[in-house]
């Protein structure tokens, strides 16, 4: 049996060392000279979206772990007054039931899951997303701003969503306890 040398199938070190110098001064360029268009209007490659749809899922499930929903989530209380927070909030973006697109809906990229339909995701998952936001996709960390029981009023609110007519949804915003200036008013930071 012959022993193989390695040495003679690996790369040498200074092969190795100028591949990375290369490497860093290519990527320094592409920063540099802005060829990634970052337009909201000018959508990603299909490979880069599903890179970073990839990253997003994957990051949200490994943070979400382990997060409990309240035993009482379903409660009308909560959903009543998570509606009230979801219409003030969240509709500009999400839409609901009958809501119709708004400016700013139009120009999101990626563009707000419409919440109505969609439901992939778990409470746990829900609540993060709520409370820690996502970079560079419009939805802001609304824990930064609110306590963790009016976050899951929300969470509460938006399991509901699917399969609400657009009449639900106008009663349940209708019926909300309080405006979001009444109940942010004993918040701390919110004076």
């Amino acid at each position: 049996m012959t022993r193989i040398n390695w040495r003679h199938h690996l790369p040498s070190l200074r092969f190795l060392g100028a591949s990375v110098v290369m490497l860093v001064i290519a990527t320094a360029a592409f920063l540099y000279f802005g060829f990634y268009n970052i337009a909201a209007d000018d959508p990603h490659t299909r490979p880069v979206y599903a890179l970073l749809e990839s990253l997003r899922d994957r990051s949200i499930a490994v943070r979400a772990r382990g997060i409990q929903p309240p035993a009482d989530l379903t409660s009308p209380q909560r959903v009543a007054v998570g509606a009230g927070l979801y219409n003030e909030m969240c509709s500009g973006c999400h839409l609901g039931p009958g809501v119709e697109a708004s400016e700013m809906s139009k120009g999101l990229y990626p563009q707000a899951p419409l919440l109505s339909e969609i439901q992939d995701l778990t409470a746990g998952q829900q609540f993060w997303v709520i409370k820690h936001g996502v970079k560079l996709s419009a939805m802001p960390a609304w824990g930064k701003t609110h306590p963790d029981p009016l976050i899951w009023d929300m969470v509460a609110f938006v399991r509901k969503l699917p399969g609400m007519t657009p009449e639900e949804y106008k009663r349940l915003v209708a019926t909300a306890p309080a405006d979001h200036d009444e109940m942010m008013k004993d918040m701390p930071n919110m004076k």
